[in-house]
């Protein structure tokens, strides 16, 4: 159709989305349609306020590369990545979850370790950290051979491939669930740290006033067939950003306590006190597993 003023302009766009074969895509697509316009209405956007945020859109695709995505992050940072974990877990968003957001610095091949092993590969000085696991169906019986993908910050809040000084994959790698569904590995305490500034995303919150901080917290990925891939963060609850976490990903089922213990390690000579020990249980629901995209290589 001709477009004669702005009020024709959603209902000409809205019939071409109708067009589309696929019915999820078609949903998705009159939604966003509606929805972008009527914010557009709503604010009354500006030429100059549209051409800018274009170009705010490219400069965010010129940010990201093979160590960063600024897409993933603005996403965290507008609470967008955890309502929509939230809203496909813990039945629709009705109970509490394990899942939580995957982040910018999963990296899809991390080496394979024995359970009580170490994912320390160079020298990062910093709290020992033993952490165990358990995998439990959600019937709470153990998921034997699961796989468990692990990463973490230094104990000075960096990711190996942000960090020139360690290793390559350092403070990652992956286990596997014996027969009770229990796996355990030993590293060092992770640190909360600032989400990289330098783009779009750090522009956004000086113009907000917040802070850029998470709190110190480990991933993990857990990956069987037979039920939906587990993403997961556990959040130490002694964290002093714990309620204002830039990325809004801090949940109760995901708080978890880092016990301090200021004696030797009972099994393990080389261990200076203080030491930390960290125990958490994840139950997976039935589902398709897949592996999701990796935002970094």
């Amino acid at each position: 159709m001709r477009i004669k003023r702005q009020d024709d302009v959603t209902p000409a766009v809205l019939a071409v989305m109708e067009r589309t074969t696929d019915p999820r895509l078609r949903e998705i697509m009159v939604a966003l349609v509606s929805h972008l316009h009527a914010f557009v209405r709503d604010v009354r956007l500006t030429e100059d306020e549209f051409r800018e945020a274009t170009a705010i859109l490219n400069e965010m695709g010129r940010q990201s590369n093979n160590g960063h995505n600024e897409t993933v992050l603005m996403a965290g940072s507008l609470g967008v990545s955890s309502l929509v974990c939230l809203l496909n877990n813990g039945d629709r968003g009705t109970t509490e979850t394990s899942q939580n957001l995957l982040g910018p610095f999963w990296r899809i091949n991390a080496p394979r370790v024995d359970n009580g092993g170490s994912i320390v590969r160079s020298q990062t000085p910093g709290p020992a950290l033993f952490m165990s696991g358990r995998v439990l169906d959600a019937a709470g019986r153990p998921v034997v051979g699961a796989e468990i993908d692990i990463w973490h910050s230094s104990p000075v809040g960096l990711y190996e491939n942000q960090d020139p000084d360690q290793a390559d994959f350092n403070l990652r790698g992956k286990f596997v669930s014996d027969a009770d569904g229990k796996f355990w590995f030993r590293s060092v305490k992770p640190a909360g740290y600032p989400i990289p500034t330098d783009g779009v995303v750090g522009r956004l919150l000086t113009a907000q006033r917040r802070h850029p901080y998470r709190p110190a917290h480990v991933h993990a990925l857990i990956f069987k067939p037979g039920f939906k891939t587990m993403i997961s963060q556990i959040y130490a609850d002694d964290d002093a950003n714990l309620d204002t976490d830039v990325q809004f990903g801090v949940t109760e089922a995901l708080t978890a306590q880092f016990v301090r213990h200021d004696s030797r390690h009972p099994d393990t000579a080389d261990v200076t006190p203080p030491w930390f020990a960290l125990d958490h249980t994840f139950v997976l629901e039935a589902g398709e597993a897949r592996l999701p995209r990796p935002p970094i290589l």
